[in-house]
């Protein structure tokens, strides 16, 4: 696998990233600079036109909408579970890189203890991810049993469709990363801040389990710059049989 590519000394970018990270309120140009930095081979999205955008804001609405109504009762049942095994708070709330690298704040059934977010610095010597711009862990020790469950089937991050019912994310896009992960990103990284983040995307369905974040990266400015009505169709679609494999962490 290859490596991310190193840089010389801190962009910017990553200067600002990491100053967002410890103001998570601060605001900065996720795009700057972007197209210079994309190396060769690969493309620097331009983000979606007015009718794309609109048509993507549609599918949004009333996906969001069907989902929370639909999923009521699951998101009801999970709730309870969750209060009565691992007790309050029962939703998991933190701030993440949304459209532009604007902050956001995502929402997330809660799998870890509480206060979990405190580890994440030492806890980083064992990141699976190549790289400083992504941290997974298979047996992250502050998973909670019920926690890992949740995170296997994806039910965690159902409360997510709030977040596209209030226009801070989509249903399809790149998925958000805490402002600690983006401090990490190399300048060709931040061009998937050029749409609003999602709750599923092409890596989700593909390349699950790859470790290598600039493949992440590769699809998901692939995904921006190639953007469709038939595509986020085809992913959410895709998306049902990832669920059911139940591959989550």
């Amino acid at each position: 696998m290859t490596s991310l590519p190193e840089t010389a000394s801190p962009t910017p970018l990553i200067t600002q990233a990491a100053s967002q990270a410890q103001d998570p309120h601060a605001r900065y140009s996720a795009n700057e600079n972007v197209g210079d930095a994309v190396p060769a081979g690969r493309v620097a999205p331009r983000g979606l036109d007015p009718r794309q955008a609109l048509a993507k804001r549609s599918l949004d609405l009333v996906g969001a909408t069907f989902g929370l109504l639909f999923l009521a009762p699951l998101l009801g049942m999970t709730a309870l579970v969750i209060a009565l095994i691992d007790g309050r708070p029962v939703l998991f709330w933190q701030d993440r890189a949304g459209l532009d690298g604007r902050p956001f704040r995502i929402a997330k059934f809660r799998t870890m203890r509480v206060g979990a977010d405190e580890q994440r610095a030492e806890l980083r010597a064992f990141n699976e991810v190549e790289g400083a711009a992504s941290f997974k862990m298979t047996d992250d020790p502050r998973i909670t049993r019920l926690g890992r469950i949740l995170r296997r089937t994806s039910i965690d991050e159902l409360p997510q469709l709030w977040n596209v019912l209030l226009g801070e994310m989509s249903l399809v896009g790149p998925r958000p990363h805490p402002f600690d992960d983006v401090a990490g990103y190399a300048d060709w990284h931040h061009g998937r801040f050029a749409v609003k983040p999602g709750i599923t995307g092409s890596w989700q369905i593909s390349s699950r389990r790859e470790t290598d974040f600039d493949k992440w990266v590769e699809l998901d400015l692939e995904y921006i710059a190639n953007w469709s009505f038939r595509r986020d169709v085809e992913i959410l679609l895709g998306t049902i049989p990832a669920l059911l494999r139940a591959e989550g962490r």
